[in-house]
């Protein structure tokens, strides 16, 4: 998934950005709300991870004018102010979990992937399609009960395809998925990514989930 990291401290923006990369997500980075809004303005994120403590305009100022311009991307406020009164604001104005530094990695991660499992309306965070059950917590995919190797960014290619069953994504749409703006990917990434991820997912006989629709993207769907 594309998360956006707005955190002034360059030492810790550095490091979560590193260990959610590490996981196989696309993080983009901003030091203040003036980033943060350019940013918005150029892409679309599955969840923005929020300080409050920013230079300038406030985490909450932020948050408010998303809420209010009804943009519903799920927000994770990341913060040192720890009382129940931060916590209570912080909700109230529309975030969609509260972490208190300092945190853990996996913690965080673990967060992430809830607040998307909402938004998306999942109920569990393992989805069964086909023969594969796929685990978002865990990062893990298996075949008839055979778990299959992936890379980093092969689970979060199959997590952007299974995530949205049946709808059709345009290759534009999946690099901006699976890249940050700091990365520049070669033009056939995505067809090589998708191929890789095939013949991995659905070796020898195995019908493929994962369909090519010509000259508009790619589908993940059980029968068409």
């Amino acid at each position: 998934m594309r998360i956006l990291l707005v955190e002034d401290s360059q030492r810790l923006r550095n490091t979560v950005a590193r260990a959610l990369v590490r996981l196989g997500q696309a993080v983009d980075e901003a030091a203040d709300v003036r980033e943060a809004r350019q940013c918005r303005d150029l892409y679309s994120y599955d969840v923005i991870l929020l300080d409050l403590m920013l230079p300038g305009e406030s985490g909450l100022s932020f948050l408010e004018s998303l809420r209010r311009s009804r943009d519903d991307t799920p927000v994770i406020i990341l913060t040192a102010l720890h009382t129940v009164g931060d916590r209570v604001r912080g909700l109230a104005l529309g975030a969609d979990d509260y972490l208190v530094k300092p945190f853990a990695i996996e913690e965080l991660a673990a967060r992430i992937e809830a607040v998307v499992r909402r938004r998306s309306g999942q109920a569990h965070s393992v989805l069964r399609i086909g023969a594969l059950e796929i685990d978002f917590s865990a990062r893990r995919v298996l075949r008839r009960g055979e778990e299959i190797s992936l890379t980093a960014r092969e689970f979060s290619l199959l997590e952007c395809l299974a995530r949205h069953p049946g709808r059709v994504l345009s290759r534009e749409q999946i690099e901006e998925h699976l890249y940050a703006e700091t990365q520049s990917p070669l033009s056939n990434a995505v067809d090589a990514a998708i191929y890789s991820l095939r013949r991995k997912l659905f070796p020898g006989d195995e019908p493929s989930l994962i369909h090519t629709r010509r000259g508009l993207g790619y589908v993940m769907q059980e029968n068409l």
